[in-house]
């Protein structure tokens, strides 16, 4: 087939009319692409053809090359014309239709990725999948043309082995999905630990070799088990990866944020997208570590201090929600936005501090930054340190605190230049889920950092996605809706919203202890146990019952870049189920825990976030009340305290309303302020122990750990 032609915009397909950006950005190919939808499948029925799916996202790098290489060939796409139904889907709009053909694509090939490839009958049944396809036969993987080439003649005359072939996935995920429900072992909780421990990197931090993910979910499971056992080498695995990877090259040491993950072990060498979620869950690693080693090391609050001025300053709506994601690639090149040569440097800074800054980051005369599959050197540089700046300013015999405020001057310079360059696409569609998660990290971040602005943010965003991403049940309730984008909210929620957003408003509350926002997490709570919990088996689907029909009813509970559905449901759950005393909640969690007990056993890694629920939900917890007025100095003192604390087995309730609140705790309408002064309850298994009078009582509590949690 001929060269790729580039289009600049000759062609117009039916993308052209949706609001998803990774959509839109594919309205222009030749290939003449159909949203899904009915009236694309009924097409396909009527011309007897079949379907060429292709499902990625608007900052996928791989998505782009194959579009560049491929989508853009007229010769290419004038085959699939003819032959196919061409059909494009953004995974983040619609990650029902992603979870079920990448669940198909793992099976048949024993791996998955975006871009994704699926062929299907016109009713929706798979019989080949793969991921990016060369526009050539290259070595040992068949190029694109030759795969639609042959895929269209079996179509022609082998479809009935085409139907078997479809017939027989189908029974294969129908006789996978059916698992009995089990309890877990009391030792999965230290099999979890030591397979951390087999599978650590002790130089560089993180886990396996490359690439490596942040997967903070991982980060937070043994910061509990740290907590909960006194293991010191839980501590140590959490704190290498976070001090290794805020130094490396997946950091962004000018504009802020993390990329999405690293392609080698150093942490050195990121795809360059950077992903709402990532930013969201990385906030709360390092703000749980700044707790658990007590505030020692002010890196770790900085980190996420640096995160939230990123999210506040480019991934935040104008309305308050947040946006998705930032590409890799602007000007057709991965990573252009970001990297340095020693020449720009030297003329946005000057030699002198050129060389300062060189010497701290790392930045070498023919590059530090290489092309990830043909390792060629570029003569560009990705600013990382080796050193700490501390240990960076002893070496070479500079005061630290200078070394800190010169280098700051400098980031900010050569931010401000960074921002004439042509900046990566945003992807500006905000997301219930992935809003959920930076609510309870903004919560999170304002409770620990007793920053007002953090809290705000949170709030802004929850309100926008209950008031503007919603519609009124007709039980009084509110029925979420998954996207928001240029003034349109649309596509029914899944399990991740609600459970993601409960999992929010919960934090919200733990920070301000505004009832409205426990209120919030309950209804929410409520509406995804009778939209989603399978009430036979146990576990949320991902879909409710009145969502579009798919091919198949997916329960996911292994955790992939973010934790599952499934495992922050069960958390939410086990948490307000004992912040409640709400048996159903908690009932719910363990039913949906021992759903996937099979899996978790089998592989207890793949399943932090569900082994945390199992954790809380079994093992000793505590609930810290405090009465008294909202005014009230000694109040505000016994808050502070408990915000310092790393206590990820408390609950915590502040009683300023007893008449409101005890219709939410029951129990707050005993744990009242005693002689109009500021009183602290201490609750573990059913019994309170007496009355804390202060907060320096409280103070000597906490500090004497007079509490196995505390």
């Amino acid at each position: 087939m001929a060269a790729p032609f580039l289009h600049s915009q000759t062609h117009t397909n039916a993308l052209i009319h949706e609001k998803s950006p990774y959509l839109l950005q594919h309205a222009h190919n030749p290939v003449n692409w159909f949203a899904w939808n009915d009236e694309t499948f009924a097409r396909a029925v009527r011309e007897d053809k079949p379907i060429f799916l292709s499902i990625g996202y608007a900052t996928c790098h791989w998505c782009h090359v194959m579009e560049r290489e491929s989508f853009e060939n007229t010769d290419i796409a004038d085959y699939l014309n003819e032959h196919y139904i061409a059909v494009k889907v953004d995974r983040e709009e619609r990650p029902d239709i992603d979870a079920i053909y990448m669940r198909v694509c793992q099976a048949m090939t024993g791996h998955g990725g975006w871009p994704l490839t699926i062929f299907m009958n016109p009713s929706k049944q798979p019989f080949f999948a793969g991921t990016y396809f060369p526009p050539e036969n290259y070595h040992n993987r068949p190029g694109f043309p030759h795969i639609i080439q042959q895929i269209f003649h079996a179509w022609k005359h082998e479809r009935e082995k085409i139907e078997e072939s479809c017939a027989a996935i189908l029974e294969h995920f129908t006789a996978s999905s059916n698992q009995a429900a089990a309890a877990l072992p009391e030792h999965i909780l230290p099999l979890a630990f030591q397979r951390y421990e087999q599978s650590f990197d002790p130089q560089f931090g993180g886990f396996g070799s490359q690439p490596k993910f942040p997967s903070p979910q991982n980060l937070l499971f043994l910061l509990r088990y740290y907590k909960r056992t006194g293991e010191p080498s839980a501590l140590a695995m959490v704190e290498r990866t976070l001090r290794a990877m805020r130094k490396g090259g997946i950091f962004d040491h000018i504009g802020y944020g993390f990329h999405r993950y690293s392609t080698d072990r150093e942490w050195l060498l990121p795809h360059f997208e950077k992903m709402l979620y990532d930013q969201a869950m990385l906030a709360v690693a390092f703000l749980e570590t700044h707790q658990a080693t007590d505030g020692k090391d002010p890196l770790f609050a900085q980190v996420a201090e640096e995160i939230f001025t990123y999210v506040l300053r480019d991934m935040t709506s104008p309305e308050g929600g947040f946006y998705s994601a930032e590409d890799a690639d602007s000007e057709g090149h991965e990573g252009k936005f970001y990297v340095w040569s020693t020449q720009e440097l030297v003329r946005v800074l000057g030699e002198e501090d050129a060389a300062l800054f060189a010497a701290a980051y790392n930045v070498r005369e023919d590059g530090n930054f290489h092309d990830e599959a043909t390792g060629a050197v570029s003569g560009e540089n990705i600013p990382h340190l080796r050193l700490a700046l501390h240990d960076f300013a002893q070496s070479h015999a500079i005061d630290e605190y200078e070394l800190r405020a010169r280098l700051s001057v400098m980031r900010e310079r050569l931010f401000n230049h960074r921002e004439t360059r042509i900046h990566p696409l945003k992807d500006d569609k905000i997301l219930a889920d992935w809003n959920g998660l930076m609510i309870a990290a903004f919560a999170i971040g304002g409770r620990v950092l007793d920053n007002a602005l953090y809290t705000q943010a949170a709030e802004r965003s929850l309100s926008f996605i209950l008031e503007t991403m919603s519609l009124p049940e007709q039980n009084g309730t509110k029925r979420l809706l998954h996207r928001y984008r240029t003034g349109e909210a649309a596509i029914p929620a899944f399990l991740d919203d609600y459970a993601f957003l409960a999992h929010g408003a919960l934090e919200l509350y733990q920070t301000t202890f505004n009832i409205q926002h426990l209120k919030t997490a309950q209804m929410l709570a409520d509406e995804m146990i009778r939209l989603f919990y399978d009430t036979s088996e146990g576990g949320f689907h991902f879909s409710a019952a009145d969502n579009e029909a798919l091919l198949m009813q997916t329960k996911e509970g292994y955790d992939g870049a973010i934790p599952s559905g499934n495992s922050i449901a069960a958390s939410v759950l086990a948490r307000l189920g004992k912040l409640t005393s709400n048996r159903a909640y908690q009932d719910c969690a363990l039913r949906t825990i021992e759903r996937f007990a099979a899996q978790i056993q089998h592989h207890p890694t793949g399943f932090a976030q569900m082994l945390m629920a199992h954790d809380f939900l079994t093992g000793a917890t505590q609930e810290i009340i405090i009465a008294g007025r909202t005014n009230d100095s000694e109040i505000h003192a016994m808050l502070r305290l408990l915000a310092e604390q790393y206590a990820p087995h408390s609950l915590m309730v502040f009683n300023h309303s007893p008449q409101e609140l005890k219709h939410c705790i029951e129990q707050t309408e005993y744990q009242i302020s005693r002689n109009n002064q500021a009183t602290a309850y201490i609750c573990e298994n059913f019994t309170c122990q007496e009355p804390i009078m202060s907060s320096a009582a409280l103070k000597a509590v906490l500090q004497n750990g007079s509490s196995v949690l505390l």
